[in-house]
């Protein structure tokens, strides 16, 4: 077996063996051998171990641990965390609260270790297991390909692996290797509590299968690792698809493209939904197809809304062209909006131009051509540009952000007057945007408000005399 880990880790590259690993140990024989075939194998390790204060007896096992890694000279590091009580506050089960808080440990110890990786004991057992599980609740290909022998960038790291290395050794040859090399593992009574669905499986549900296929964890076994072939060929459309869709993105917010993420096949748009979920909830398992579905119905017929909950706290909705997914309660970023920041009115020479918040700016000439201005006036259908009649204007332009009881006359409302908050609300300016969008005036009456609307009393007539030319536009590069 030891041969076996050998040659998996050389063929796979799952580690480098001048470079720092930190093994998660339980204490049971899957950590134990792991640890010990590693160590065998010369790599610099540091061990660390999580007392879950689940079990009387961890304090005990994790006191062995302990004395384990330091008769081999290694670093230790144990911590305690409540799982019970991060269960009960985030409203997961125990299996998967201790799951995600083991991994938070893991990988904080291992930054501030600079380990290249951290190496955990599963085995080709577990991997069957968690092939079930994901089929039980409906997994697509991501969940029926199984763990990776090497993941990176993972749900806890873009820098740091997560490597297993005993994922093609079953866990008979596990107990073996313990009694043959004199390793007396911990034994976790927690293992046969059938009140634990992974407990259910490996103790009921798998020995029943077995009476119809003697063989069958071989088979689901090699199945995950011809589905995680495939898997890979979609990742990378997947990430062919991503650059092309997505415009923005943090670690609250990811921002797609809404025409571009329409053209995708289904597959790919389930795919980059998925990402996106596991972008923004690392560590969220079980996003179920139902999720997916909605997203991607929502794409294509949205709600009279423009937004839906999605799963976990996140949703979806669209704006100015773009479909957003975000936290619910998250401030998401203005650049994609021209923006003042200025509290006092800015003079707007002609021609000259105004600076504003990143990188838009505002820009006026003079209109020497009248007539030729007029038509192009008549058929302009871009909102942010404008050519504004200068017969009434005695004194500079002023570009200001809006003040209450702002109203203006929009061209093609026949002179009626309305309030601009209300007019925004109307064309659909996110709120987050409105209160400093940037409006031109005249003393203190709307002339122009970019990307929404022209005023009635400014506009081109054949009797003009005097005209401008506006625009405002994001620059690139």
């Amino acid at each position: 077996m030891y041969e076996q880990v050998d040659e998996l880790i050389k063929r796979e590259g799952i580690l480098d063996p001048s470079q720092t690993v930190l093994v998660g140990v339980s204490g049971g024989p899957d950590s134990l051998v792991m640890m010990d075939i590693l160590d065998r194998l010369g790599y610099h390790l540091i061990v660390a171990h999580l007392n879950h204060r689940l079990r009387p007896e961890a304090e005990a096992e994790a006191r062995e641990v302990k004395r384990l890694a330091e008769a081999r000279g290694f670093s230790f590091t144990m911590e305690e965390r409540d799982v019970r009580k991060y269960a009960d506050e985030n409203g997961l089960s125990i299996e998967e609260a201790a799951r995600i808080v083991r991994y938070q440990f893991l990988f904080q110890v291992a930054l501030e270790y600079k380990a290249q990786a951290v190496a955990v004991g599963h085995t080709a057992d577990d991997q069957v297991e968690t092939v079930i599980m994901h089929i039980l609740r409906g997994s697509g290909l991501a969940g029926l390909k199984g763990m990776l022998m090497r993941a990176l960038p993972n749900n806890w790291s873009h820098k740091i692996a997560l490597v297993r290395p005993l994922l093609t050794i079953w866990r008979e040859d596990v107990l073996i290797y313990c009694e043959k090399h004199n390793l007396r593992p911990v034994l976790d009574s927690s293992n046969l509590d059938l009140t634990y669905f992974r407990n259910r499986l490996r103790h009921e549900l798998i020995p029943y299968l077995e009476g119809y296929n003697p063989a069958v964890k071989q088979v689901l076994w090699r199945m995950s690792q011809v589905l995680a072939g495939d898997h890979q060929v979609l990742e990378q459309g997947i990430d062919r698809a991503w650059n092309e869709c997505i415009t923005k993105q943090a670690s609250s917010f990811v921002i797609f493209d809404s025409k571009i993420l329409k053209k995708q096949p289904i597959g790919v748009q389930r795919g980059l939904v998925l990402r996106a979920i596991n972008v923004l909830r690392p560590g969220l398992r079980d996003v179920d197809f139902k999720s997916l579905e909605r997203a991607t119905t929502f794409l294509i017929e949205p709600t009279q809304t423009g937004q839906i909950d999605l799963i976990s706290g996140l949703r979806l909705f669209f704006e100015n062209g773009l479909l957003v997914m975000a936290d619910w309660d998250d401030d998401l970023p203005r650049q994609a909006w021209p923006q003042i920041n200025s509290n006092k009115p800015i003079n707007l020479e002609i021609p000259g131009r105004i600076e504003l918040s990143d990188s838009w700016l505002i820009k006026t000439d003079m209109v020497i051509d009248l007539e030729t201005t007029l038509q192009q006036a008549k058929t302009n259908e871009d909102p942010f540009q404008a050519w504004i009649s200068l017969d009434n204007v005695d004194k500079p332009l002023k570009v200001r952000a809006r003040k209450p009881g702002d109203r203006f006359q929009p061209l093609g409302m026949e002179g009626h007057s309305v309030k601009l908050s209300e007019y925004m609300i109307n064309v659909k300016v996110p709120r987050r945007v409105r209160d400093n969008w940037p409006i031109i005036v005249n003393h203190d009456e709307i002339v122009w408000v970019p990307g929404i609307g022209l005023s009635h009393l400014y506009r081109l007539t054949e009797t003009t005399q005097r005209a401008a030319y506006l625009q405002v536009f994001q620059q690139v590069g």
